[in-house]
């Protein structure tokens, strides 16, 4: 039997989209991510589905800030839960303002119906994890490992043989192999991303959890074939962006890249509709821009 189980959280009503982890232990239970403060609910009830209440939780290990994957530890911290972050990540959970008003000007109206309300964590429930930390829950242990790429603010986690890779380890949907990159603003960076995806395999971990979604078998072989994804995009990128295309033809130009590999690969329509309401094509765009206007582009004297 696992020593954790999995809460599917039917984020817009899709399944497979954003996970918890839930790891008991002697005092109670942690939760690997917290969710959406929309998804809080469908938290509650799938807990309450595998028999375990709130007030049981004593620690939340967020993998990073983006709001699907830390926006509830406000309301699970009123419970009482420590919440473990990395230290570039903290400020923001004490104080969400910035953070918010970030992720407004990408979704702005849709803000309330995404992603509902992000509540502050009081300081004194913040735990903050440097890379190589470790959190005893008896009888396990929790590695937090610095793991940016994705976002500067990025740990992965290392319980026994699984990795909880949170975005760091891709998105992949149950049913198949393949892998997708979620890169939105402001702090993509592609080399950071392989020396994480290195430094994850260098741990040896035997299975891997992404936050979107599943549990996976072969640790090994999904972050080889996502270091091979990291470089296609990369290819990708050395062949459209020297001409410094607007966000709207990157847009274009990338979800017909990306509905190739689907075709190739032969995903039903139903995988390739998970996939987008896990990580929607068109918010990679801007990503890719900014990372490439601040790393790669060459500028002539």
């Amino acid at each position: 039997m696992d020593f954790f189980q999995t809460v599917d959280l039917h984020f817009q009503g899709h399944q497979q989209s954003i996970a918890v982890y839930v790891i008991p232990h002697k005092e109670g239970i942690a939760l690997i991510e917290s969710g959406p403060g929309s998804t809080f609910n469908n938290l509650k009830a799938g807990l309450e589905n595998l028999k375990y209440r709130l007030e049981q939780i004593t620690d939340v290990f967020v993998t990073h800030i983006h709001l699907d994957h830390a926006g509830a530890v406000g309301a699970l911290a009123k419970y009482g839960a420590t919440i473990h972050v990395h230290p570039v990540g903290a400020p923001h959970l004490i104080n969400p303002e910035k953070l918010l008003a970030s992720a407004t000007r990408i979704y702005g109206e849709h803000m309330d119906r995404l992603w509902g309300k992000m509540l502050p964590v009081p300081e004194n429930q913040i735990h903050i994890l440097e890379d190589g930390d470790i959190v005893n829950l008896e009888p396990l242990s929790v590695l937090a490992m610095d793991t940016p790429g994705h976002a500067t603010h990025h740990h992965a986690y290392l319980v026994r043989e699984v990795c909880f890779s949170g975005d760091v380890g891709g998105i992949r949907i149950p049913g198949t192999a393949q892998i997708r990159l979620p890169m939105p603003p402001p702090e993509l960076n592609l080399e950071d991303w392989r020396r994480s995806v290195k430094k994850l395999r260098a741990a040896g971990p035997k299975r891997i959890a992404p936050t979107h979604f599943g549990v996976y078998e072969a640790a090994d072989k999904h972050l080889l074939d996502l270091e091979r994804l990291i470089d296609e995009i990369d290819l990708w990128m050395e062949e459209v962006m020297p001409g410094d295309p607007s966000v709207e033809e990157i847009d274009q130009l990338f979800q017909a890249w990306t509905e190739e590999r689907a075709q190739k690969a032969g995903l039903s329509p139903e995988i390739i509709n998970r996939f987008e309401a896990a990580n929607p094509t068109w918010m990679s765009a801007a990503g890719i821009q900014r990372y490439w206007r601040k790393y790669r582009a060459v500028v002539e004297e």
